[in-house]
């Protein structure tokens, strides 16, 4: 009878885990066999066993483009997380005044551009913003007397341009979890802290930051695996087939697909997939430690 009881719950959960196991752990132990072929265009059927040539060939060949690829994630990741805390923290500070009166309008059109589609915006924006003879950005130089400027024909400025994007993209979600902390922290510190000649720094540093702190930390940490990922915003203003803009950006997601789907070399994207992986579990056992010890 016990061991029916046991069992029960196990049974319940066999269609759930079933499906799991289906869609998410069969596809990671099948790309991590793949990592270890030499599967590509030339050999689909008839693919051979490699070890860890692949892994090799990426982590420790200066010139497969892995490792540059990688140091672009790890700044893109960096200075995109950087600028839009502290952009969003301003902002939802502003917001959060008590003489904005408009503020709810502002807080609603804010959301608007984290609430349209990805694939939209970035488009919009490679035509209407970064586009060389139409785009705004250029009627604006052509006003001020300067040059015409193709912002995603060169590494750094295409770098740049794809940040100003990201952040447009994904600042609002940032600013309404920052506002929606802010709101729960008790005025009366703050009235405290100014009769004690607090300034507004002070009260930053040792009020409102650690008062919203867990609050915060999750979704700092959710929008940072995000960003890692990133793969639309790069591919779609400099990748795209047909729309090539002549940068040579590369990040590690889109490193892995033009293995995978344009230079057909599926073992060395599933090497640099299984290696990606790595590199997301690594981080959440941390940021996982870190949200405990916060706890």
């Amino acid at each position: 009878m016990k061991n029916r009881q046991k069992l029960r719950p196990w049974i319940y959960s066999l269609p759930a885990l079933t499906l799991v196991g289906l869609i998410v752990v069969f596809p990671i132990l099948y790309t991590g066999y793949i990592s270890l072929t030499n599967m590509n265009l030339y050999h689909w059927d008839n693919y051979e066993l490699i070890g860890l040539d692949n892994f090799q060939r990426a982590l420790l060949k200066v010139d497969s483009g892995f490792l540059k690829a990688l140091l672009t994630t790890v700044l893109w990741t960096i200075f995109n997380m950087v600028i839009q805390v502290v952009l969003a923290f301003f902002i939802a500070l502003g917001l959060n005044v008590r003489e904005m009166k408009p503020a709810r309008i502002y807080k609603t059109l804010l959301m608007f551009p984290w609430a349209m589609p990805a694939y939209v915006s970035i488009l919009l924006w490679r035509v209407g913003m970064f586009n060389t003879e139409f785009g705004f950005l250029n009627k604006i130089l052509l006003s001020l007397g300067l040059g015409k400027m193709n912002f995603l024909s060169e590494n750094i400025p295409a770098f740049l341009s794809c940040m100003v994007l990201n952040l447009w993209m994904a600042l609002p979600f940032m600013i309404m979890m920052m506002d929606g902390a802010l709101q729960s922290v008790d005025r009366s510190y703050y009235e405290s802290a100014r009769l004690d000649g607090a300034g507004f720094w002070k009260q930053c540093r040792y009020i409102t930051v650690p008062a919203i702190r867990p609050i915060l930390l999750p979704s700092v940490i959710m929008t940072t695996f995000t960003t890692f990922k990133q793969f639309d915003i790069v591919y779609l203003l400099t990748m795209q087939k047909g729309s090539l803009s002549g940068a040579t950006l590369q990040t590690i997601i889109t490193y892995a697909h033009q293995n995978a789907f344009v230079s057909n070399n599926y073992g060395l994207s599933s090497a640099v997939s299984i290696v990606i992986f790595g590199f997301i579990i690594v981080f959440s056992l941390f940021t996982n430690r870190g949200v405990k010890e916060e706890g």
